[in-house]
């Protein structure tokens, strides 16, 4: 499970430098990150320990809003929002009823 997350990660960061120091910084940070993310999912799904839950769910929020701040900071869209992954049932916004 953290091993495929790992690897994931690490083929996502080894991008080719394209001279633009902020923009190679994101593209190493955003897979950083996901991978982060992918591995606090993990625990979720798998792990036991409530206190490591706890924290795994504080870092899925924090990875998250700080993919969307420097994707913004260099001029990238943000994706359509989608439910956390620990949020279930109806994915329609009240509006759409």
């Amino acid at each position: 499970m953290m091993s495929v997350a790992m690897d994931r990660m690490m083929a996502g960061m080894m991008v080719k430098p394209s001279g633009d120091v902020d923009r190679d910084f994101v593209a190493m940070m955003l897979p950083h990150h996901q991978g982060a993310i992918d591995m606090a999912v993990a625990e979720l799904r798998y792990g036991h320990n409530e206190q490591l839950k706890r924290i795994a769910q504080e870092i899925i929020i924090d990875q998250q809003q700080e993919i969307a701040a420097m994707k913004l900071a260099i001029g990238q869209p943000l994706p359509p929002s989608t439910p956390a992954p620990t949020q279930g049932g109806d994915h329609h916004s009240p509006m759409e009823h």
